[in-house]
């Protein structure tokens, strides 16, 4: 789940404890985790609210002075719904960190990394792009992810996206500028080599 840069402090020492987004249909599910860039949240409640119920206190755990200037602030559909949102943060590291420093790869490890790959470019509309990717981001570390993308012909936002799934098995690590591979990355490209 996206948080704006500004709401990630809070997060993180907790006086942020709810969202609220207009949607067509809800996002995210009450009792699973999410990933809001740098901290895990648990989501505890996901309610469809009506503007005139939103209170003040609700826009104070959510970040903002009050009601109107969270509503003020608010983007999505026009014709989506209002949901609020509460969660609370995990004080525990992101998984992915752990699969990312996993380095011992073996035979298996990189079959099963390669299906996931291949499952990735399959379901694609863009068709295949792991490979392109993962060799883009080895050779280029710390470039641009809007570089990187017209390396690779691609619009940014859809290149971002698919960095996230790369990221999402333990291959590449976000940078302050652009990605690198992980040293599980770095394995298996070693191993594909």
């Amino acid at each position: 789940m996206l948080f704006e840069r500004r709401l990630r402090e809070g997060i993180a020492d907790g006086s942020i404890t709810a969202a609220v987004r207009r949607w067509r249909r809800p996002q995210v599910v009450a009792g699973r985790r999410y990933r809001t860039g740098s901290d895990i949240v648990a989501m505890s409640t996901v309610e469809h609210i009506a503007p005139g119920d939103l209170t003040d206190d609700d826009a104070r755990a959510a970040g903002y002075p009050d009601a109107a200037a969270l509503l003020a602030d608010l983007t999505g559909p026009p014709d989506g719904q209002l949901y609020l949102l509460r969660f609370h943060r995990i004080d525990s590291s992101d998984p992915r960190d752990a699969l990312a420093a996993d380095n011992h790869l073996d035979a298996a490890g990189v079959a099963a990394i390669d299906q996931r790959l291949a499952r990735l470019d399959h379901a694609s509309p863009r068709g295949p792009w792991t490979a392109a990717a993962l060799a883009a981001i080895a050779d280029h570390p710390g470039v641009r992810a809007a570089d990187l993308a017209a390396m690779l012909s691609r619009d940014t936002a859809s290149f971002k996206i698919d960095v996230r799934k790369l990221k999402a098995l333990g291959l590449t690590e976000a940078l302050e500028i652009g990605y690198r591979l992980s040293p599980r990355g770095t394995a298996y490209m070693d191993f594909r080599r």
